[in-house]
């Protein structure tokens, strides 16, 4: 029997924040930016008791709580001590599957500790973050992956939950079906047109009803409400793209200065395939208009690219060929994907943007 850990640090950037910074503890904070066109990263537990929430617009966000506080972002502190929490995982088993910068899947069936219980590993760990970071952590342990995220979710902040599998059906029967993995609003609504709202309502759905229903995620679906997952933990992810983008606090119709603002992002997207050792062969340009239509806009290069003056020259072509004569463009994107060869093992970017 398989015995896996999802660990999920408790609201993580805000949680750095406040304690490098005693000034914004015990306060509401919101990781991002303040202004019209900014949305929340991050809220610590003090705005959530607001109604504050991750991508929510900073508008809203200051709007449920007016005396909110914005921080702006510091990656590289929140990667840092992402660093260290993986070293500690590491002591455990090298089946470890980082999800995030704060959030990860742990195999421990056979660990390096030779410790049988799961439940206590996942206690030491998350004292060890404790000391090492002093930041908290909740866990989740059960015997898939599946289960183990929805048990990180139960006791949170700070907290543990074991779902045992002699539990498991009967729990994920009592779960709304907004709990399940990848439901988000949309398919959510799609469930409640069609009468599924727990997991025991979706337990009486065959696998074709639900196939054909949600096609590939149907299956899932199926396994799921039984409390099944066969995925494995996976140690390495590749690396299929690296993009970045930004959003304009006024929206922007001058084709100069959008240039100017894509040649910045190119330059930043080349510098980290550098750092990563990616080179990929395809070049996207991505553009939001003003009424949130977005267009993305991609050529392939007949070789990988090595080299920023070929990769901005093409997307120097792609921006010419793109419309400027209707909607003002509220976001821009620049990123490479389709790499020819297999990249080094890293965080892998599920999505161009």
């Amino acid at each position: 029997m398989r015995k896996i850990i999802h660990i999920d640090m408790d609201a993580f950037y805000a949680s750095v924040e406040q304690r490098d910074n005693p000034a914004l503890r015990g306060k509401a904070i919101a990781v991002g930016y303040g202004e019209a066109r900014g949305v929340v990263s991050t809220a610590s537990y003090e705005a959530r008791k607001y109604g504050v929430r991750s991508a929510m617009p900073s508008l809203t966000a200051k709007h449920k709580c007016p005396g909110l506080i914005f921080v702006p972002p510091r990656f590289e502190a929140y990667h840092e001590v992402s660093m260290q929490i993986r070293e500690i995982f590491l002591e455990y088993t090298d089946l470890v599957e980082p999800l995030s910068l704060d959030e990860a899947f742990l195999d421990v069936s056979i660990n390096h500790k030779n410790n049988p219980s799961a439940t206590l590993i996942a206690k030491e760990i998350r004292k060890r973050i404790f000391e090492t970071t002093h930041l908290t952590a909740s866990a989740g342990v059960s015997v898939n992956k599946f289960l183990a995220k929805i048990a990180s979710d139960q006791n949170k902040p700070d907290g543990l939950f074991v779902i045992p599998p002699e539990d498991a059906e009967k729990f994920v029967e009592s779960l709304k079906i907004e709990k399940f993995f990848g439901v988000g609003k949309v398919t959510a609504g799609k469930m409640h047109d069609n009468g599924i709202f727990t997991g025991y309502d979706l337990k009486q759905r065959s696998e074709a009803s639900l196939v054909k229903l949600f096609g590939k995620m149907g299956y899932e679906l199926f396994l799921n409400a039984r409390g099944i997952d066969h995925r494995e933990v996976i140690p390495d992810r590749i690396i299929k793209s690296i993009s970045n983008e930004t959003t304009f606090l006024k929206d922007r119709d001058n084709r100069i200065l959008l240039t100017v603002e894509l040649y910045h992002l190119a330059k930043e997207v080349f510098r980290r395939m550098q750092e990563e050792n990616f080179f990929g062969k395809t070049v996207t340009v991505k553009i939001k208009y003003a009424d949130f239509k977005i267009i993305t806009r991609s050529r392939t290069l007949p070789h990988k690219i090595t080299n920023f003056h070929p990769m901005w020259s093409v997307a120097q072509e792609i921006m010419k060929q793109i419309d400027l004569s209707g909607q003002p463009v509220r976001l821009i994107g620049f990123g490479v994907g389709n790499a020819l060869e297999e990249p080094v093992k890293k965080y892998q970017q599920l999505d161009l943007f």
